[in-house]
Formats: structure tokens, C-alpha cells, sequence
């Protein structure tokens, strides 16, 4: 990545989920300057620009093809087994790929979708709040799962997985939303894991270890809907 691009995505704008922590940041600074000293004033800057680099939601260009499947978020594959996809969502109990990406802190945590389509299903189920990285987290931490179908009838998942420090999953759209590639539907605070639950039939070409940006970075192709 050059310098230019790691300038752009360091100063990226935030998503409006950080607003609140920002601007609480913001005030304990203007209260620990004013009133309570320098201690805080210091610690609230420090959670302030955290904040800002934590929240930011940068710009991503999908690719043009409509039968290729993105990351749905920034971070580290953990991840590339066939799985059953989470009950709630009605997609069957017949194993299919997964990819399963684990994001750090220092990871954006803006959630994008995987492909075009509608989305059929949303159900959020409570849970614990493991170790991301680790796979009994896809089974047992709390979720947010998206059943996502393409314009031409294939089904795929998308799930939004809490982690050992995150606690709020937020989801910004609805049941019968048509998304483009990369837009984006939600976000994880600190600390996550999003899963992609593939079609039936299809491969990831993605690897245990590869890094992802979402929005952009190539998971698997779509093979021709033989008619």
C-alpha cells in the first residue's frame, strides 16, 4: 500500500456508529481541561483519537463483475471450511463453504455485503462472547446473520460475530433491501469476526492466513446458472 493510500485510509471519516464515542471523548476533554485536570484531558484525547481510527469508514471500489463474491470485511482469513450455515437463517443443514474472517481492533470494522442480491433474512441470536478467532465462535458467540439471494436465485449467508471484546453489533438494513457489491449494512464495535456462508456448490479461492479488504478482495466466483 503506498504512503498516499495509507494516509487516506488512516484519515478516513468515521462511521456514524463512533459518533457517540467521539463526541463523549470530546467532552470528557473539554471537562478534564476545564475542570478536572490534565490526567483526563490526556486519557480522553487518547480514547478520542482511538475512536477516530477505530470508527473510520473509508471508500472501497467493488469489482465490476456481478458473479464475484467480496470480503465482507477488512481483516485475517482464520478460516476456509465447509460448515453448516446458522439454523435461524432456513438455508438447510447441508454443509457449504465458509470464510472466516477475523478483525483485530486495528482493522476497519465496517461490514459490507458480499455480493448483489436481496436480503431474504435477517435473525440475531444472543450468545457468548468467545475468542473471534477461535471456530466454536461461529456456533457460540452472538450473532447477527444475513441470508443474501443474487438476481439470479442463488443463496448465500453473511454473519456478524461479536468477539471477546466486542459488544454491539450494529445492522443498518432491512429484511427486502436490494444492496449492491460493497455497499455496506452494518458494523462490529471492537473486536469481531464475519463469516460467509458461499452457495451451495461453489468454491472460496480465498486462504487460511490472506488478508482481506472489504469491499474489494475476491472470495470466490459464481460459476454460469446453467439453465
Amino acid at each position: 500500500m503506498s504512503l498516499s493510500s495509507t494516509i487516506r485510509l488512516v484519515l478516513a471519516k468515521p462511521h456514524p456508529a463512533g459518533q457517540p464515542f467521539i463526541w463523549g471523548g470530546v467532552a470528557l476533554a473539554v471537562i478534564g481541561g476545564l475542570i478536572l485536570g490534565a490526567w483526563l484531558f490526556w486519557i480522553a484525547v487518547a480514547f478520542t483519537l482511538f475512536c477516530l481510527y477505530f470508527f473510520r469508514d473509508p471508500d472501497r471500489v467493488p469489482p465490476v463483475s456481478r458473479n464475484l463474491v467480496v470480503a465482507p470485511a477488512d481483516g485475517r482469513v482464520v478460516s476456509v471450511e465447509p460448515a453448516v450455515p446458522p439454523a435461524e437463517l432456513g438455508l438447510g443443514d447441508a454443509p457449504r463453504w465458509r470464510v472466516a474472517i477475523f478483525l483485530s481492533v486495528v482493522d476497519v470494522h465496517v461490514n459490507r455485503m458480499p455480493i448483489e442480491g436481496r436480503v431474504t433474512r435477517i435473525a440475531y441470536r444472543h450468545g457468548a462472547f468467545l475468542n473471534a478467532a477461535l471456530d466454536k465462535a461461529s456456533e457460540e458467540n452472538e450473532r447477527n446473520a444475513l441470508a443474501i439471494r443474487t438476481p439470479d436465485g442463488r443463496d448465500l449467508a453473511v454473519v456478524q460475530i461479536a468477539g471477546l471484546i466486542a459488544r454491539r453489533i450494529v445492522c443498518t438494513v432491512r429484511e427486502g433491501d436490494m444492496l449492491g457489491t460493497g455497499e455496506r449494512f452494518g458494523i462490529i464495535r471492537f473486536g469481531s469476526r464475519t463469516d460467509v456462508y458461499l452457495p451451495e456448490g461453489v468454491r472460496p479461492t480465498a486462504l487460511v492466513g490472506q488478508t482481506m479488504i472489504g469491499g474489494e478482495t475476491v472470495i470466490a466466483e459464481l460459476p454460469p446458472v446453467v439453465a
